[in-house]
């Protein structure tokens, strides 16, 4: 099968599916929560992660004048919730109160910890850069909220117990892993 060649980049929506987040901030006594797929880690040492966001969102606002934001991984059943914060804004509304989003204690910092995160981080922000209409904004990682049965005995993600939201890149499309099609491929078993 050929494959398309062009340099028209356009959308450029290739490199999905990547899991959803639900990125948290608190400022001013107002919290915020968005939903985001641009996210990674950056570094082990110290522990880095970075989310890109738009400077149009009041998340970035909130982030901007308060210096930390929460990183919070949701389970599939959350979907509904992840689109909802996505498509509103906290300019507007209220989205803990509209959505009943439950919060947890922070532990070292002020932003909201979402209550159904199977994990999240509690970010200081570390710096912020501006590529393209994003905002590349860089954490380091103070504090870890995570429930141990959602994970395996080697710290990785039970997708028998806990399946992410994957976001397809494409408005409001979500979708989940499936289980059976997971496998393990050592680095050294590959042949060069």
């Amino acid at each position: 099968m050929p494959k398309i060649v062009t340099e028209k980049v356009g959308k450029f929506s290739q490199h999905y599916p990547k899991i959803a987040v639900i990125v948290t901030a608190s400022a001013h006594g107002k919290d915020n929560a968005m939903t985001a797929a641009w996210h990674s880690s950056i570094s082990r040492n110290p522990p880095l992660y970075g989310v890109s966001i738009s400077p149009k969102r009041f998340t970035y606002q909130l982030i901007t004048a308060s210096k930390e934001f929460g990183i919070n991984f949701m389970p599939w059943q959350k979907a509904s919730l992840a689109a909802k914060v996505g498509g509103t804004s906290g300019q507007e509304m209220d989205k803990f109160e509209r959505f009943d989003i439950e919060k947890e204690q922070p532990l070292r910092t002020e932003v909201p910890i979402l209550k159904d995160a199977y994990a999240a981080y509690e970010c200081k922000l570390v710096d912020s850069k501006s590529y393209g209409d994003h905002i590349w904004v860089v954490g380091e990682i103070v504090a870890l909220h995570f429930l141990e049965e959602a994970f395996t005995s080697e710290k990785i993600l039970d997708l028998a117990k806990i399946k992410p939201i994957l976001y397809l890149g494409s408005e409001e499309f979500y979708a989940t892993t499936d289980k059976d099609s997971l496998q393990l491929i050592k680095r050294g078993d590959l042949n060069g």
